[in-house]
């Protein structure tokens, strides 16, 4: 007999594919009948009608802000502050995981700006724990689109986790962003399984659709994203070119990919 694994879940980050005059209740209907299992960060006022739908909020964030985070100290209470009150939010809606930022450079020497991110983690990482919910630490590009950001490479981030050494902290790797910066995606993703979280989409360049004028081929990342036995959410957080529905569904069918069956005695 064979066992055949589900497909990943999916996510579309509220951001990327609502705007001004869309129906909110339209598109969430929409995204649940093409199969989507999750929302990431919308806006709390939207929080019941996600769960009306039968979607799950995938992600919010933990603390503010991008730009001013983990990496400097003085950042550590206010960030504390925040990141309890998001745990309480996540545990009284069944929230997986908040999003965390390492910040800016601004100044501060790689190692000074990581020994701080560490340093914070770890004083957040126990409410994480007892509330059983997972920090992902947000790795970015500072090429392109955030000039200065800190994460800015796997191997960086992958430091933190072993330093942090938490179930309860993963990174969030965001695809179109690291193959900005380092490429070689497939191989990092196998190399650096254990440390990943959670995944983002987007297309290369452009961070637009999924499509083939990118160069990404997303079915191929996604097997071997399956491949490491990852169970978690595929976020596409992408600038739609034209119709936001139509992208929607075509991400979705793009990475709709069946796992490999294993076989069992």
């Amino acid at each position: 007999m064979e066992t055949a694994p589900a497909p990943l879940r999916q996510a579309f980050s509220w951001w990327a594919f609502y705007c001004d005059g869309m129906d909110a209740d339209a598109l969430l209907a929409a995204a649940a009948r093409i199969g989507y299992s999750g929302v990431e960060m919308p806006p709390e006022s939207l929080w019941p009608a996600i769960h009306e739908h039968g979607l799950q909020i995938a992600t919010i964030g933990g603390h503010s802000s991008l730009t001013n985070g983990l990496n400097r100290r003085e950042n550590h209470d206010r960030i504390e502050v925040e990141i309890r009150a998001n745990l309480e939010k996540a545990v009284a809606n069944q929230i997986p995981a908040l999003i965390v930022f390492s910040g800016n450079r601004a100044g501060i020497a790689d190692a000074d700006g990581f020994d701080a991110t560490v340093e914070g983690l770890r004083r957040v990482i126990p409410l994480a724990e007892a509330a059983g919910v997972t920090l992902l630490l947000e790795l970015l590009n500072s090429r392109v689109d955030h000039p200065n950001y800190e994460a800015d490479h796997t191997e960086w981030g992958v430091r933190v986790s072993e330093a942090v050494a938490s179930p309860r902290f993963r990174l969030l790797y965001d695809i179109y962003h690291m193959q900005v910066m380092e490429g070689d995606v497939i191989a990092t993703i196998r190399r650096h399984a254990t440390h990943i979280g959670h995944y983002h989409t987007a297309g290369v360049p452009g961070r637009h659709d999924l499509d083939d004028t990118q160069e990404l081929n997303y079915p191929a990342i996604v097997r071997a994203i399956l491949a490491t036995g990852y169970a978690g959410y595929l976020g596409h957080e992408f600038i739609p070119k034209a119709d936001r529905l139509a992208a929607l569904t075509a991400a979705f069918h793009t990475c709709n990919i069946a796992p490999t069956p294993s076989p069992t005695p």
